[in-house]
């Protein structure tokens, strides 16, 4: 499938496939209870725990579940979603206090000097990580085990056999990828894919992660209006509760939210360095908002693509802003700007920079190991998405690129989609 062209043609009007149409029957015939109590106690019966450690974090789990409520166009398997993540976030989040409770030296271990690439959806960010996660020096999160921090008892790996939340996160993916097959072809969550940090950030309910699952304003508002550094402290618990199961203790975090937070990021990880991937935004908005569109015949009870697009175009606009204005704030030592056409043309440059920024030696064996992860996952191994932007969402590329004239002024990105 490497390489295959892939057109989505019925982004307008979704032909179901007997599958999505027989989910999509079950979660009408089966709703989620959308309440604090329904989560938590969910969380509390799955792992037999009580304490979720500091409680601050309920008046935003509140917010996500009356987003998911107020969402007047979205079927009960687009609430039945996001309700589950939910659950696993909170389950996780009582795992993790019970082990630093009964381990507390655990939050005496040192998050070292992370590698943070930040930057747009489709900017190269995914393909830079694959490639520094190969650096047997480093520590990063594979989907399997980000999703589940702290086995469950019964669960925990034994050598020589397969981890069983390897085993749990493979059956989870099958499900996801028969009911949307496309997905992987944006991005891909198998369960040896290398996660974004969002998913422990999301233990602590404050991201922009529901926003890609339930657009909500109310909940964009308090985001933008609110300091999120506490979350990001939630995020290096996290790494210091993976760390302890398994080092080493210097990380390699990924994100796109990171652009819009770079200076929380810098005052939790202050010898961080930081990579910011940069790239024309039409040509990250129309993967965004053509998976979103695709996603949401079984999301949404109609399938409005100019909807979806204005939301994201305007959602991108704070994300880049926030970026342009404190991009400077960061210490120039300590930080780098990646161009994606650079990146692609020759990725070992930007390689290079990060590593001399980062103190790290780029000797023959560490790019025998680099070259080897990226290898195992090749951009578009599950085929490339075609792209229409006027026959999908009736938006010509010049229109939507007038909005982030402040951007091209800040960073030299080539103009990609015409």
């Amino acid at each position: 499938m490497a390489g295959q062209r892939i057109d989505i043609a019925d982004i307008r009007a979704p032909v179901l496939t007997q599958l999505q149409q027989q989910t999509l029957a079950w979660a009408q015939a089966n709703p989620p209870l959308l309440t604090e109590d329904a989560v938590l106690g969910a969380a509390r019966e799955a792992t037999g725990l009580s304490d979720f450690g500091e409680e601050d974090f309920r008046p935003r789990l509140r917010l996500w579940l009356q987003a998911l409520q107020e969402a007047d166009n979205v079927t009960e398997l687009g609430r039945l979603g996001p309700y589950l993540d939910m659950v696993r976030y909170a389950g996780n989040r009582l795992r993790i206090e019970d082990l630093v409770k009964r381990h507390p030296e655990i939050l005496q271990i040192p998050i070292d000097r992370p590698i943070v690439i930040a930057g747009l959806p489709r900017s190269g960010t995914t393909y830079l990580q694959s490639f520094i996660a190969g650096d047997r020096r480093l520590r990063s999160m594979p989907f399997w085990e980000v999703t589940r921090p702290v086995p469950a008892p019964g669960e925990e790996p034994v050598p020589g056999q397969p981890d069983p939340r390897h085993t749990r996160s493979q059956q989870d993916y099958a499900q996801a990828d028969a009911l949307l097959p496309y997905i992987k072809s944006f991005h891909d969550f198998a369960p040896d894919h290398i996660s974004e940090d969002i998913e422990l950030q999301a233990l602590d309910f404050s991201s922009y992660y529901l926003e890609w699952l339930v657009p909500s304003r109310r909940w964009q508002e308090h985001y933008f209006a609110t300091d999120i550094t506490s979350s990001y402290r939630y995020l290096k618990k996290g790494l210091q509760v993976m760390t302890w199961f398994k080092g080493p203790n210097r990380w390699l975090l990924k994100c796109p939210q990171h652009m819009e937070q770079l200076l929380p990021l810098r005052t939790v990880f202050p010898d961080a360095t930081i990579v910011i991937n940069h790239r024309d935004p039409v040509a990250s908005i129309q993967s965004a908002i053509t998976a979103i569109a695709y996603a949401a015949r079984v999301r949404n009870q109609r399938v409005e693509p100019r909807v979806i697009a204005d939301y994201w175009i305007a959602r991108y606009e704070k994300l880049l802003r926030r970026c342009v204005r404190d991009r400077d704030q960061l210490e120039e030592a300590h930080s780098v700007d990646v161009y994606f056409d650079k990146l692609m043309a020759d990725p070992w440059a930007a390689v290079g920079e990060i590593y001399a920024k980062a103190g790290l030696p780029l000797d023959a064996e560490v790019k025998a190991n680099l070259e080897a992860a990226v290898a195992a996952h090749p951009r578009g191994k599950h085929g490339q998405i075609e792209y229409h932007l006027e026959r999908d969402f009736g938006i010509r590329p010049a229109e939507m690129r007038e909005r982030f004239a402040f951007y091209f002024e800040r960073f030299p990105v080539p103009v990609e989609v015409l």
